[in-house]
């Protein structure tokens, strides 16, 4: 998952940034809502984490100026304003989720997968793939109920090629939803993820559509 946090106070930004990455999430850090709008206009995101109280563009206005491109990427707006009004401004505004200052950093991520789940249909917190099931809370993936060692990028590419099922994933899409900005990606880091998944899980798990990406197999209703 690759998220963009927008909130312009430093300690917070950081922190929730850390700990958001120590949980698996790719989290890009925008610290003012110009830069936003920057972001979301150039970068696909999976989910936003949105401050109101933004300097050069408030939250509301990045918000409305998100929706009015036709943006559905997923919003959970993260501010201090927890008054009833402020709430319902915000979701009438196009967000999908309110989380008011102080907050539990287990509850935002918490949040933030569920946020992911609907935003792809997927209704079970546990993703599971004929033998295979990848569980975003604690990162873990079995097969066939077998606990499989997997690096932290390689469960990564598991859970954007599950979650997207049956729709040809390309290598730049996954490098984006792996490395943040500023993240060092290898020429052929996709490939060798593919590659030990397919040794870790079973070899047909994982298709190459020569010349346009990669596809898990849309499961059988």
């Amino acid at each position: 998952m690759r998220v963009l946090l927008v909130e312009d106070d430093p300690l917070l930004g950081s922190g929730v940034q850390a700990g958001l990455e120590q949980a698996g999430v790719t989290a890009d850090w925008a610290q003012d809502g110009e830069e936003a709008e920057a972001a979301l206009g150039t970068t696909s995101y999976d989910a936003v984490v949105l401050d109101l109280g933004l300097p050069k563009m408030d939250g509301l206005s990045l918000l409305r100026w998100l929706r009015s491109r036709r943006n559905p990427v997923p919003v959970l707006v993260l501010t201090a304003r927890s008054a009833v009004g402020d709430r319902v401004a915000g979701l009438d505004s196009g967000a999908d989720d309110y989380l008011a200052k102080p907050f539990d950093l287990a509850e935002l991520q918490a949040r933030l997968r569920a946020l992911l789940r609907r935003s792809k249909g997927v209704a079970a917190p546990v993703v599971r793939h004929g033998r295979v099931a990848l569980d975003p809370a604690t990162r873990t993936v079995t097969l066939d109920g077998e606990r499989v060692d997997l690096l932290p990028r390689e469960v990564a590419t598991l859970e954007a090629l599950l979650l997207n099922a049956g729709r040809v994933l390309s290598r730049a899409q996954l490098e984006d939803t792996l490395y943040g900005w500023g993240g060092e990606v290898e020429s052929n880091a996709i490939e060798v993820y593919v590659h030990r998944l397919r040794r870790k899980l079973h070899p047909e798990l994982i298709r190459t559509v020569r010349g346009v990406g990669y596809l898990v197999p849309k499961e059988p209703a």
